[in-house]
């Protein structure tokens, strides 16, 4: 009878043990069925100096639209050198200088830093409508080599591309393989930089606070660095303990079998 009862209590604290340590890996822990939470606002990508745009200018004339594509200022353009830019304007890369303003053919130069995508396609537009040069642009603006950064105890960290105009922390861990089992969810760290000032903002990931956090949804040039947990830092330094004394014991062994040859 004794046994079986010590048997039981055994069992039944490896099971706490397991039921705990399958949790630690869970995400939004104290999250409850079909609750309402309140997620950050403005989580759209913003223009930052330095990004890379391309930006094409179309309308029903596509003769109109060709100068508001050119590489350079506008002048008189033959049929042929129109049809030229026209088939290269999709190749056509501007980047954000280090203010935050933006030099477009004909219209000039625009306070481009802190917009969204489709907040410059119709500044754009506005422009073009409030000059009198075209009276139904259509303006598409798309991101160029924009990318953030995952690092640490996830399956395959790196660069990865931004192409979405919004981008939550659980995108970038999905696009990354997802944490492994040795990562701390509890404790991730968000690198940025904002008007030039470098950010460092530490997730959550057990907690619905998250979603009320400014790195909720990620930036580009964004660095996301998951940390081992306690058991992949013991893990290591096992490892690296094992290891020594292994070739202490190599070193040992080889020491003791020279001696042995030449006292023979």
């Amino acid at each position: 009878m004794k046994r079986v009862l010590f048997a039981t209590l055994i069992a039944c604290t490896l099971l706490c043990v397991s039921c705990n340590s399958h949790k630690r890996v869970w995400y939004l822990q104290d999250a409850t069925d079909f609750a309402t939470e309140q997620i950050a606002t403005q989580g759209q990508i913003r223009i930052q100096p330095l990004d890379r745009l391309t930006i094409i200018v179309n309308s029903k004339d596509p003769e109109l639209a060709v100068p508001f594509n050119a590489a350079t200022g506008y002048t008189a353009l033959t049929p042929l050198a129109s049809a030229s830019i026209s088939s290269s304007s999709a190749l056509q890369v501007r980047t954000v200088d280090e203010k935050g303003y933006l030099q477009m053919p004909i219209i000039g130069e625009l306070k481009v830093v802190g917009l969204t995508r489709g907040e410059l396609s119709k500044l754009i537009a506005d422009k073009i409508i409030a000059g009198g040069y075209i009276n139904d642009p259509t303006v598409n603006v798309q991101f160029v080599d924009m990318k953030f950064s995952v690092l640490g105890e996830v399956t395959h960290g790196g660069n990865f591309a931004i192409t979405h105009d919004k981008l939550t922390i659980f995108d970038a861990l999905a696009m990354a393989g997802d944490m492994t089992i040795f990562g701390q969810r509890s404790d991730v760290m968000v690198y940025r930089e904002v008007d030039g000032v470098r950010q460092i903002e530490y997730l959550d990931l057990t907690s619905k606070d998250i979603f009320s956090s400014p790195a909720f949804y990620i930036r580009q040039n964004d660095v996301i660095y998951v940390k081992p947990n306690k058991y992949k830092a013991q893990t290591g330094e096992i490892n690296q303990n094992r290891s020594f004394y292994i070739s202490l014991v190599s070193t040992a062994i080889a020491v003791a079998t020279l001696i042995v040859t030449i006292t023979k």
